[in-house]
């Protein structure tokens, strides 16, 4: 006879599972008490909330899908902000719940919530099992769906009553996932295929948009292969970054809000779109009738429900990125190959023009930070970001040259974020030098981590870029509210003495000339780190487009200078 807990341990195996990031409590006590003895790793960490964002962590670090465990109740609704993080950028996770017996459901039991019904609409499905036996199909299940097609987050929902059942082995389901109606689209039509290089064939002046489908589908080789061979600029969204090497001559960088003026100008002014695994969200598009105005569009994208919804597109093709960009390298032909020399120029010039700058004067610039950071690198290691200032300044500055060493929550933008995420993202690639790079309010939001990495002797070197604001909330008061800074001046932190109370080491960083030894001490020390960089209080980022205007009419000092 197995238990329900037990059945789960062993369904958990069945899937490749060496690791789950965790948080006990009285509705998941058998999954635990089977965790005592188990070859399955479980990672304890101080909020389950910090669970959930750490599975999301090693889910983008590996390519693997990450799992998390929480208790019925108020540990299982800590886990929604992670798992509506992980769906907007469609990061494949199992989220394992406890829930109070089946024949307390809906009498408001202690520690009741419903989850399956809270989580419906920031999950790509979720389950309640009511049955022991059916634990091996549903959890096939579950990682089948996280983990195909469009990735994103399955919650499993577990009765206590389900784990503690005995079942005899005979009437325990097989582990093979039953899903007649869900049949992902890999392979893009012919016919769209064809009419797609017939629009590139008349093209003079193309830019591909190139967004975290590529790296979730592993196409960047395929991407860059593209690019090259067609000799068409490339520009990435934040979650494409490291999709094609940031030095790639082919490369504009980052387009949108934050992006450079160069892939702005390029996408504002190209007759051929040819966008793969994004979009088109607001952060990028800007004013939408203004985005690409001239230009025919080509949609590749494993979601049919993402093709035309925010933009009209002239070829739409679902199907996986890399399959997609596979077939039509296979059928390029010596005609397809058009020489652009001109629009390569103006591209090349414009980049020339407008690099992106650090910030004038004396103090401690960010932006400077992060290029030492990646030139003691050479743009290797994980980044991983908080959200705000620090993630665009890292992500603008970083130079980075390889998929999946970038990790930042983009579609939600969800504080607190980076840090648990960067865990996460050790335990799957521990042979990287992890990096954080956080704001002074981020970091707060889930600062009881130190305790996850002092007990696991984490090795994340975090990086905080203290202003002693909510940067860019702040930098919104400041452009937009006449510097009526409402609420988003924080008090002064000491930040290494509260990582000293952990057993973390590490130190205050006021001045540039401090900046590569701070680095290098970090980088050399075993386990984590922290560094309190007190950068610039009122430090913008620039580029910057404002809330409705058009991705060219962007704002910012430096950029103005440029161009006077």
């Amino acid at each position: 006879m197995k238990t329900g807990a037990r059945i789960l341990i062993d369904s958990l195996k069945e899937q490749g599972v060496d690791i789950i990031f965790g948080y006990p409590g009285g509705s998941v006590l058998p999954i635990y008490d089977e965790l005592y003895d188990a070859d399955t790793r479980h990672i304890l960490v101080r909020h389950e909330q910090a669970a959930v964002h750490a599975a999301d962590g090693y889910a983008r670090a590996s390519g693997r899908v990450g799992v998390c465990l929480s208790t019925s109740g108020p540990g299982a609704c800590n886990l929604v902000s992670g798992i509506a993080t992980a769906n907007m950028d469609s990061v494949p996770i199992v989220a394992l719940t406890g829930q109070v017996p089946t024949g307390m459901l809906g009498n408001d039991a202690f520690q009741e919530s419903d989850i399956t019904g809270i989580t419906m609409p920031v999950t790509k499905h979720n389950f309640l099992v009511n049955d022991t036996v059916r634990i091996p199909q549903v959890m096939a299940e579950a990682f089948y769906i996280a983990g195909t097609g469009r990735h994103g987050p399955v919650l499993v929902d577990l009765p206590k009553d389900v784990l503690m059942k005995s079942v005899s082995p005979e009437e325990i389901l097989p582990g093979i996932p039953d899903l007649k109606g869900y049949k992902p689209t890999y392979h893009g039509h012919p016919r769209q295929i064809k009419k797609a290089l017939d629009l590139l064939r008349e093209s003079k002046k193309p830019v591909i948009y190139a967004g975290g489908g590529i790296v979730a589908s592993g196409a960047s080789e395929a991407l860059c292969r593209f690019a090259e061979e067609m000799e068409i600029p490339v520009t990435t969204t934040m979650m494409g970054l490291g999709a094609i090497p940031s030095d790639h001559p082919l490369n504009l960088g980052m387009l949108g809000m934050h992006g450079t003026k160069y892939a702005n100008y390029a996408v504002t002014g190209c007759d051929l779109l040819f966008t793969i695994g994004a979009r088109f969200d607001d952060r990028v598009t800007g004013k939408i009738d203004e985005f690409a105005p001239g230009a025919k569009i080509i949609h590749i994208d494993i979601d049919p429900a993402e093709i035309g919804k925010n933009k009209a597109v002239d070829v739409p093709i679902v199907g996986d990125a890399k399959v997609v960009l596979d077939d039509i390298l296979e059928r390029l032909t010596p005609e397809d190959r058009v020489i652009r020399t001109a629009w390569l120029e103006e591209t090349g010039k414009w980049k020339k023009d407008h690099p992106l700058t650090c910030g004038n004067g004396g103090g401690l610039h960010p932006q400077q930070i992060i290029r030492e950071i990646s030139t003691l690198l050479d743009g290797g290691g994980i980044i991983v970001s908080e959200v705000g200032q620090n993630q665009m300044w890292a992500a603008q500055h970083y130079g980075f040259k390889k998929p999946r060493h970038w990790i930042s929550s983009g579609g939600l933008g969800t504080m607190g974020y980076g840090f648990p995420a960067a865990i996460g993202a050790w335990f799957a690639r521990p042979e990287e030098k992890i990096v954080l790079i956080a704001g002074d309010g981020s970091f707060q939001m889930n600062i009881q981590e130190l305790g996850t990495v002092a007990q696991y002797k984490v090795p994340v070197k975090m990086m905080i870029l203290n202003n002693m604001y909510l940067g860019m909330v702040r930098q919104w008061q400041e452009l937009f509210y006449d510097k009526r800074y409402s609420y988003t001046k924080l008090p002064s932190v000491d930040f290494v003495g509260i990582a000293k109370a952990y057993g973390v080491p590490g130190r205050i960083v006021e001045s540039e000339t401090d900046i590569v030894p701070a680095l290098k001490e970090s980088f050399e020390t075993d386990g984590p780190f922290l560094i309190d960089f007190r950068i610039e209080r009122e430090e913008n980022v620039f580029p910057m487009v404002p809330a409705g205007a058009a991705i060219k009419d962007m704002i910012g000092e430096h950029v103005e200078q440029e161009d006077d």
